[in-house]
């Protein structure tokens, strides 16, 4: 991770900057609703924030019941930083505390370089999964 980069409490959030880095990689489903983003921040199990001087330059945040499942929603960097070792670091960090939950699950874009990233990090296709079939199920309501 870059040195000018450090990993901070999630309690100095602020959601504008928040709203400004989910702008920044395009994720612009969550910048329409402040008010979801808020109650979305909330209610996750842990937040892990990278951030350059003041500014936030990246987020990771759970979600858990803390005992069978741990969801890793969303892992953002902004583009000026991508490609340091932060979004590495922001997994490794709000994954800690679920060290003791077997399966942790995501959900993501199908792009090569989410592949790679997800695979370095020792995630695995569905269908690559070793103790049986597995599916995958997704519902999006409007």
């Amino acid at each position: 991770m870059s040195p000018d980069v450090r990993l901070v409490d999630a309690a100095e959030l602020d959601l504008q900057q928040v709203l400004a880095l989910y702008g920044a990689v395009g994720w612009t489903i969550y910048t329409s609703s402040p008010e979801t983003v808020s109650t979305a921040l909330s209610g996750s199990a842990a937040i892990a924030v990278a951030r350059a001087g003041t500014e936030l330059v990246g987020l990771a945040r759970v979600i858990s019941d803390g005992a069978s499942i741990c969801y890793l929603q969303d892992v953002l960097v902004h583009p000026d930083f991508q490609r340091r070792g932060i979004g590495r670091r922001l997994v490794e960090s709000v994954l800690q505390p679920f060290s003791h939950v077997r399966q942790k699950v995501l959900l993501t874009d199908d792009e090569a370089g989410q592949k790679a990233f997800y695979e370095s990090l020792g995630y695995r296709h569905v269908t690559d999964n070793d103790g049986g079939a597995l599916r995958a199920f997704a519902r999006f309501d409007a």
